[in-house]
């Protein structure tokens, strides 16, 4: 569980990410004061410049009075823990993975979003919601990227809505249209391949016997309703136009609920602090990463079975491992409070935690409170 320091914030609402290996590290009861402090501000000054930082700096900026001699001992301390290293030799200090592990679960403070940065995410998201669902998600995707200057994620079970009309258009004589309607507007089309001597009184009867029974179903239930009821209409329906009502409802896309589909916007956010050649190289591993969506979203499909916030560090997300690169998510919901997806931020380690953190927590209760039509 991460520790937050604020008081108010309710913690139960976010979890850190479960670690199959992780070395020991200290404690928060391990380090005494000037310790935490000397750490604290090479881990800030880490996320906010991204550059190392010296003893005789430290102990110009920390809150109480040592000298850089002083200030190298602890220095040597934290690293001998694990929560710094030196980049190179005669550099400052910068935390290392565990490092940035141990400050957001024991350290980071973490506050209420803004009143502006909430009505923000309501106008924005909300603005969306005259479209359809994938308008919500998204919007809220390129929200986040605005937001917290990295890449903004969505991941959503493939559409699986209640139908609300089906049609079918022949095209030419081995070709129909399919023409799928679901109750919330949205329209799928689909070609389908037909027997050339199908009359076009077969597609008329396959047309009205559909629509007599998928009307306010899923499609996983129009399918179990249509066997039972196909069984039962033989007599009525000739073989061509049973054919023809099977393998045109088998032709629309948004079957399968397990399926993920991915929304990312703002890759170009990722590049607005790039500073040095390893930076570049980071990014553009990143950009690789992104484009496997297919893995990403089985990633992030993983955070789903949490009902929390979730935060990968570094390696701790195996796929973004050679990037360096942190994901906050966060679960949203459905109507009746079911979580069917994820979304949040991928970015840099040196993401603003305490920024993001809240902001993808309120925009998911957001986006829930859409899809619940609250």
């Amino acid at each position: 569980m991460i520790g937050y320091s604020n008081v108010g914030t309710d913690r139960s609402r976010f979890l850190s990410a479960e670690i199959p290996i992780r070395p020991a590290g200290p404690s928060l009861r391990e380090l005494d004061e000037r310790s935490r402090e000397i750490f604290r501000q090479i881990v800030e000054s880490y996320l906010a410049t991204g550059e190392p930082v010296g003893s005789r700096n430290l102990s110009r900026i920390i809150p109480m009075t040592l000298s850089p001699a002083s200030v190298r001992n602890v220095m040597a301390d934290l690293e001998a823990a694990g929560l710094i290293y030196s980049p190179h030799t005669s550099a400052g200090r910068l935390p290392t993975q565990q490092g940035l592990r141990f400050f957001v679960d024991a350290l980071l403070e973490i506050g209420d979003l803004p009143e502006n940065e909430r009505r923000s995410i309501d106008a924005q998201v909300s603005a969306a919601r005259g479209g359809n669902f994938e308008s919500v998600l998204g919007e809220a995707s390129a929200l986040l990227s605005g937001l917290s200057r990295g890449a903004g994620v969505v991941t959503a079970l493939k559409s699986n809505p209640r139908l609300k009309q089906i049609e079918f258009v022949r095209l030419d004589p081995g070709r129909a249209l399919t023409v799928l309607v679901s109750e919330d507007g949205q329209v799928e089309n689909r070609l389908l391949t037909i027997p050339k001597d199908v009359p076009n009184s077969s597609l008329v009867e396959a047309t009205n016997f559909l629509n007599a029974h998928i009307r306010g179903r899923t499609l996983g239930e129009a399918r179990n309703e249509l066997e039972r009821s196909l069984a039962a209409a033989r007599a009525e329906l000739d073989e061509l136009t049973q054919k023809f009502v099977a393998e045109g409802l088998a032709s629309w896309s948004g079957g399968d609920a397990g399926s993920r589909r991915l929304i990312v916007r703002g890759h170009a956010k990722l590049l607005e602090d790039v500073n040095a050649a390893e930076d570049l190289e980071r990014v553009r591993r990143l950009f690789d990463d992104l484009e496997q969506k297919g893995e990403v979203a089985e990633l992030l499909g993983k955070a789903e079975e949490a009902e929390a916030l979730r935060i990968f560090i570094g390696s701790e997300n195996k796929l973004f491992s050679l990037s360096g690169s942190s994901t906050i998510v966060a679960p949203y919901r459905d109507s009746e409070g079911r979580i069917v997806g994820v979304l949040g931020v991928i970015g840099p380690t040196r993401l603003n935690y305490a920024r993001v953190i809240p902001m993808v927590d309120y925009t998911a209760l957001v986006v829930s409170k859409i899809l619940g039509g609250k």
